[in-house]
């Protein structure tokens, strides 16, 4: 169980690694000099897990590494963080021929990438995704960042990784309600570019859910694949990467007024998927029943569908027009026509926005 996929850019192309316990095998030994050092970037919760395998694999190869780890959550993704990090590195005197790797979900992924791309003007960094959501996304692009309190990821960098390794052993370690919320980004690959994928993973979804490790792996290289051709053609998102952001206007709305607390970044893209289907239905250039089909998927997974219910509805348009994405003030927004076609619109209403968040309270 071994797949490869290269992502092929002007300047620092790199492979993705895919399979099953990737760090059991010698041919992955090729990929770190000796003559390097490596810092592993992880969080609390996954401390044990990586000593246990990344940790203990690479000491026994002789390949020095140590490790810096940080609290758990989303919140934890920001400047303070960023220096506290910075700091240890500069006490231990970890120079140039240093190499970050980032061992966790999205949030150590973008913090560690960050990370390298500023400290001593940019150090090399690999990607070591532990959740299903950074293994099909957050770990492949090199969009790096913190948060701030007025909006999310608004801090940060274009940084390449040096090599993606997606292991999927360490997705048995999450909690089931992490696991499953990854698979709204899997669910948006397919509406933004594939229908025959979208019927796939309906027919697929209890293997899936089940952790079925064929199926893991067909889904995580195609939506690899898929994002790796669009980064290749657009890696610093001037033109079709923006499509990728179908659900994310919304959902980091969403998350920016719960500060980031008691939501995770799967599950609001997951209400933010759904509300572009709403949007995309008051302008009249999606049917319903398709709508429906999306829906009916995104719930088999145990994914929410309903707007917080405590969240202002004129809280999402302050959030959403200081969405990065947007031109001249003028809200852009990826909505679909058909499962498989999507278009960016520029300056939606915030008429048709109200109108769309209102309409899916009083549905779901």
């Amino acid at each position: 169980m071994l797949k490869k996929i290269n992502v092929v850019l002007k300047e620092k192309s790199y492979p993705i690694i895919i399979g099953y316990k990737l760090f059991n095998q010698d041919c992955i030994l090729r990929y770190f000099k000796k003559k390097k050092k490596y810092i592993i970037i992880t969080n609390n919760t996954l401390l044990n897990l990586c000593t246990k395998h990344f940790y203990k694999y690479l000491k026994k190869n002789n390949i020095y590494v140590d490790i810096i780890y940080i609290s758990d959550g989303e919140s934890y993704k920001s400047l303070h963080e960023v220096n506290n990090i910075i700091t240890q590195l500069l006490n231990k005197d970890y120079g140039r021929d240093t190499i970050l790797i980032a061992f966790g979900g999205g949030v150590i992924g973008d913090l560690t990438g960050f990370i390298a791309s500023i400290y001593q003007r940019g150090i090399e960094f690999i990607q070591v995704p532990t959740t299903l959501l950074s293994q099909v996304d957050a770990s492949v692009g090199g969009k790096t960042g913190v948060n701030h309190n007025l909006g999310k990821n608004m801090i940060g960098s274009f940084w390449q990784p040096k090599y993606v390794f997606i292991d999927l052993f360490f997705l048995s370690s999450l909690p089931k309600k992490e696991f499953l919320s990854g698979f709204s980004e899997v669910i948006k690959y397919a509406i933004i570019f594939d229908k025959k994928f979208f019927y796939w993973i309906k027919s697929n979804s209890c293997k899936l859910k089940k952790l079925d490790k064929n199926a893991l792996l067909y889904c995580i290289y195609k939506c690899c694949k898929l994002k790796a051709k669009i980064i290749s053609l657009d890696e610093k998102e001037t033109s079709c990467r923006a499509l990728l952001n179908l659900g994310h206007t919304y959902g980091h709305a969403i998350e920016s007024y719960m500060n980031y607390n008691n939501i995770l970044h799967g599950e609001a893209v997951s209400i933010g998927i759904v509300l572009a289907l709403q949007t995309a239905q008051v302008l009249g250039i999606l049917k319903k029943n398709i709508s429906e089909k999306i829906i009916l998927l995104l719930k088999f997974f145990n994914l929410p569908v309903l707007p917080p219910k405590n969240m202002p509805i004129l809280s999402y348009i302050l959030y959403m027009k200081k969405d990065k994405k947007n031109i001249l003030g003028k809200i852009r927004l990826v909505l679909p026509s058909n499962i498989g076609i999507v278009k960016i619109y520029d300056n939606i209403s915030q008429k048709i926005i109200i109108s769309a968040i209102e309409k899916t309270l009083k549905k779901y």
